[in-house]
């Protein structure tokens, strides 16, 4: 049904777990790309899994953005919006389908234990956010 949706022209945006949704496993709305957890791709700067920021490249710019357990992308049909540090992709567009593994929606709350202070964003990354939408509903 959700794929047929975007088929006729829906558009789907999925975000950390409604990325891997997107994947082959769920809703399979992706051509010949596979959703994998990133802290399993071997050369992955976070290794495993609770709240943190990951080092990513956005457009050029970069990043401390909110991850956990965050997926990446793997195939090379799509336009990469951003990457982790290793180069993996981050945040993806297919068609009519936006993927992020990260987290630009995070709130000031999330960056409450003390590690995580120093990383909020101040919402820089809920304009990036609101780009990428842009970028894939006028597609």
């Amino acid at each position: 049904m959700l794929a047929e949706y975007v088929e006729a022209g829906g558009k789907y945006l999925g975000i950390c777990m409604g990325a891997y949704w997107a994947g082959p496993w769920y809703f399979d709305l992706l051509e010949n790309v596979d959703v994998v957890q990133y802290i399993k791709r071997p050369s992955a700067d976070i290794r495993r899994s609770y709240g943190t920021t990951a080092k990513i490249t956005w457009q050029g710019q970069s990043h401390n953005m909110f991850f956990y357990d965050g997926c990446t992308f793997v195939g090379n049909n799509f336009e990469v919006i951003a990457e982790y540090a290793n180069g993996d992709p981050m945040a993806v567009i297919q068609g009519n389908v936006g993927l992020i593994g990260c987290h630009p929606e995070s709130e000031q709350y999330w960056y409450s234990k003390k590690f995580l202070q120093n990383k909020w964003h101040n919402g820089t990354h809920h304009k990036l956010l609101l780009k990428f939408v842009d970028n894939l509903v006028n597609r």
